[in-house]
């Protein structure tokens, strides 16, 4: 009979992918192998069977057959997104979504999109397009996938920067194009992968055929491993039985017996020799409540070695081992279970059995592997197994022997009153009570009492052991018999209630402890419930460090006295800071009393968490490990909800100041702009009477001139945030550039004469003549405006190699140090300095507008004297020499 169920878990994985679009990953070792080429082959395939196959993205990188492959597709033109003054082509996710095709190519799935695109990564694109339900082939290559990253990077001696997440590929078809390394070499010698210099440079360093091989063997070992898990889901998630060996996956058994780390480590190199994956188990039965401390240390350390080799851990509680065990492996799906086998009396199995003989029996499709203990190592260990509290209790004994009394003497009332002879039936009662209660070997005992009471007080002649009639005699060992199996049977029940019971608690712990989280909002809050709840669940202190300027703070402590010391504090720094555990109990700083776990998800710590014992024993038991690890993973996730709601809480305050900053700015400079236009006309047109009225003449043009350049950057500014800069690109004359922002700063320049160091024979450059006038009229300006007082205002230029230099500066107090990226922000003012004024606006509009056009602008103290230097950086792109023929006709 199959009793396998479905996976909730399963399950609930197929109910989420449903309704979205299906990934294809054609997985390749190397570029070059045909990835693209293998995309469009099979997306030409369905297009040709009718389906809507449009191309999103492809990267042909000048080869001819993958050239040739494109035509006849439907193509989406990619986006124009303009950066740093140069126009980059990304995919246009927003036009395939209103084209909804059935299927987009996409190449390169780990491609990073340029600064201004909606994601980050083009992996996101795709996620986005399949939750539309848009199903979507890509290509990707082994190099990128971040969990071998630092693997790869150890032997090719490149680190790759474009990662994505493992689990991008977890749920995807993945395709292997694969060709041997010698003819990817070739390939590369042909010049069919790069262009000739790039392939001769490239064979020399990542294409070498190590590398090739290496890389080949992980890309088929990674989709091995992809395929053998989607297998597992889809097993579990319809209850299909069996283990479907097709890769080995290994189970190790381990218990507090000596002789674990021995093994520990038969199965890591058996685990290493079959290249599978593999799992240490503990089967947590109700004798684990009575292990020694000596017992739970040396468990507690056989599982930490299975950690440090690589194995998975897990703990399963059931009422036997070998039930636990057939449990286990038949949900991994194990092909190969490795046990150990100790020295055991011929007395001994008689009365237990052998659990590997019964393992090799009852288990036909396991291969199990026994490691013969050393008899040495065995006779090291405990050599008495302690029983539980209750059993070896002397209260059990009188309890049960007590209700056995109690028993006879109500027989003995029924017995005189109406001369009953199945008397003998009552005596299960205190045996019943004395097994489920206290245990089988207590319930054996009464049972044996039981036995010898009713022998005693009602088998003729009575008052004496004597047994006259043969079937008295038979009727007593019947009576022993059946008070014995049912001991066992009630003890049994007993085992199973008890295991019930722990798993219930620990599950009850978890969701409550899940409950409180949800109602959690801050970060003092979640640090106070947590150590309150695993203090009380473990009986521990517990302490809850999170990072601050130059190290951690405690955030929370039960109880609130808690006190680290130097070396504590140390431990939890190492476990912050490299994400494993430390302290007492670890491999690293065992000299501290606490127990360091660091608290958070993904790759990044987010807190670290310690736990220690008031009499400075072991921090946590074996057995209590899988507990607290689930509780701190479940705190990690409500330390990363609570940091992502405080983030959108701030972009939220971010975008509706920046909303009432844009309105504010848009509405005072237009409101302002019609009356100062007035005022400039009406002051143009007055004519002076006096000598007087002439200064105050042009003293009130020079203050309206600089409010309306205050009104024209406050224009500026919106329309730089709004993105709204229209560009009209031509040749313009540096020198006559300057020549005319000097002009019309004329008033502004009085007190501070302009000294021009500029070339005559300069190139032109390629720029918006009216945004390049508006920077220079607001470099200048600063210039004039914090410059010593009668002080010239300089600008020169440098022309190098492939660059142009324009530097305009003055000789006032300088920019203060560290703050010389600060000042282009708007509003900026800095303090301390004379620069504090303003209205910050000027040298942001230079910024916004330099970058605009392509341009680099950068604020700087001078080398020589005192005051500030600003300059403008026109690459060789920007340079244009109106005396070639190219331009003659201009």
């Amino acid at each position: 009979m199959n009793d396998v169920r479905p996976d909730p878990q399963a399950l609930l994985r197929v109910a989420a992918r449903e309704g979205k679009g299906r990934l294809k990953v054609f997985l390749g070792a190397a570029p070059g192998v045909g990835k693209t080429y293998e995309m469009l082959t099979d997306g030409a395939a369905r297009r040709d069977a009718g389906l809507d196959v449009v191309i999103g993205v492809v990267e042909t990188h000048g080869r001819r057959e993958t050239a040739a492959k494109v035509s006849g597709f439907e193509i989406i033109p990619p986006k124009q997104i303009v950066y740093q003054g140069h126009e980059l082509a990304e995919m246009d996710i927003d036009a395939i979504l209103a084209r909804r095709p059935r299927l987009v190519l996409v190449d390169e799935l780990a491609h990073t999109n340029a600064p201004g695109s909606r994601h980050d990564k083009r992996y996101q694109d795709v996620e986005e397009l399949l939750e539309t339900g848009i199903d979507v082939y890509s290509t990707l290559n082994i190099q990128h996938l971040e969990s071998l990253n630092d693997l790869i990077a150890s032997f090719s001696r490149v680190r790759v920067r474009e990662t994505l997440p493992d689990r991008v590929i977890e749920n995807a078809d993945l395709e292997i194009v694969d060709i041997p390394p010698d003819e990817l070499i070739e390939r590369l010698r042909e010049g069919k992968v790069y262009v000739p210099e790039e392939a001769s440079r490239a064979l020399g360093h990542f294409f070498s055929k190590s590398n090739l091989s290496a890389l080949r063997e992980l890309a088929l070992r990674r989709a091995a491993q992809a395929v053998d898990a989607q297998m597992l889901d889809y097993m579990r998630a319809n209850a299909v039985g069996g283990t479907y060996a097709v890769s080995d996956r290994l189970v190790v058994a381990i218990s507090e017996q000596p002789g674990g780390a021995e093994l520990v480590r038969a199965a890591k190199r058996l685990a290493d020799a079959l290249r599978a994956p593999w799992t240490a188990v503990h089967i947590e039965t109700p004798r684990s409540a009575a292990f020694s401390d000596a017992e739970n240390s040396s468990l507690s350390a056989t599982m930490h070695l299975a950690t440090q080799l690589g194995a998975q851990i897990s703990t399963v509680p059931a009422p036997s081992v070998l039930a636990g065990l057939k449990q286990f492996a038949t949900e991994a799906r194990a092909t190969q279970l490795i046990v150990g086998k100790s020295r055991r009396s011929a007395w001994f199995e008689l009365r237990h059995g052998s659990i590997v003989d019964r393992l090799v029996r009852d288990t036909p499709g396991l291969a199990v592997h026994v490691v013969p203990l050393d008899a040495s190592i065995a006779k090291s260990g405990p050599s008495t197994r302690a029983m539980p509290t209750k059993d070896r209790g002397w209260a059990g004994y009188a309890w049960s022997l007590g209700v056995a009394v109690l028993v006879t003497l109500v027989g003995m009332v029924i017995f005189e009153r109406s001369n009953i002879t199945n008397i003998g039936l009552l005596y299960l009662l205190p045996v019943m009570f004395a097994a489920t209660r206290y245990g089988m070997r207590t319930g054996i005992v009464t049972s044996l009492a039981c036995s010898l009471a009713y022998n005693f007080f009602f088998i003729p002649p009575t008052h004496t052991f004597t047994i006259q009639d043969p079937q008295n005699i038979i009727t007593v060992l019947v009576l022993l018999g059946v008070a014995i199996v049912s001991s066992r049977l009630a003890s049994r029940l007993r085992e199973q209630a008890l295991i019930a019971q722990a798993s219930s608690a620990q599950n009850s712990a978890l969701a409550g402890f899940a409950r409180q989280l949800t109602g959690i909002s801050t970060t003092e809050e979640l640090a106070e419930v947590l150590c309150r709840e695993i203090a009380r669940l473990l009986d521990a202190n517990a302490v809850l460090l999170l990072p601050q300027e130059g190290g951690l703070r405690v955030q929370a402590a039960a109880p609130a006295d808690v006190k680290l010391e130097m070396l504590d504090n140390a431990a939890a720094q190492w476990a912050f800071d490299n994400r494993k555990p430390a302290g007492q109990g670890s491999d690293t700083l065992t000299a501290s009393e606490w127990l360091f776990y660091p608290v958070g998800t993904g790759n990044e710590a987010a807190a670290v968490f310690g736990i220690s014992r008031a009499d400075a024993g072991a921090p946590i038991r074996a057995d209590q490990t899988p507990l607290l690890l689930s509780l701190l993973d479940q705190a990690g996730l409500a330390l990363g909800r609570i940091a992502l709601e405080e983030e959108m809480s701030n972009l939220a305050h971010v975008h509706e100041r920046d909303r009432l900053r844009h309105a504010l700015l848009s509405s005072v400079s237009h409101d302002l702009r019609t009356p100062l236009t007035t005022i400039l006309g009406t002051l143009q047109e007055i004519r002076a009477l006096s000598p007087e009225q002439t200064g105050q003449l042009a003293a009130a043009r020079a203050e309206a001139e600089r409010l309306h350049r205050f009104v024209a950057n406050l224009l500026d500014m919106v329309r730089i945030e709004a993105g709204a800069l229209h560009q009209k690109i031509e040749p313009v004359d540096v020198s006559e550039a300057v020549g005319t922002a000097l002009q019309d700063l004329g008033a502004a320049l009085q007190d501070h004469p302009p000294r021009i160091m500029i070339s005559p024979d300069l190139p032109f450059v390629m720029v918006d003549p009216q945004l390049f006038h508006h920077c220079l009229i607001n470099l200048i300006e600063n210039a004039a405006k914090y410059g010593g007082p009668g002080t010239p205002v300089t600008v020169r230029t440098v022309l190098r190699a492939e660059s142009l230099m324009l530097f305009i500066e003055d000789e006032g107090k300088g920019i203060p140090a560290g703050e010389e990226r600060r000042i282009f922000e708007t509003f900026a003012r800095i303090e301390g300095s004379d620069r504090k004024g303003g209205t910050g606006l000027g040298l942001a509009i230079v910024k916004g507008f330099a970058e605009a056009m392509g341009l680099k602008v950068c604020a700087e103290n001078r080398e020589s004297g005192t005051g500030s230097s600003f300059s403008i950086q026109f690459s060789a792109q920007h340079l244009k020499d109106l005396r070639t023929s190219e331009w003659e006709n201009l």
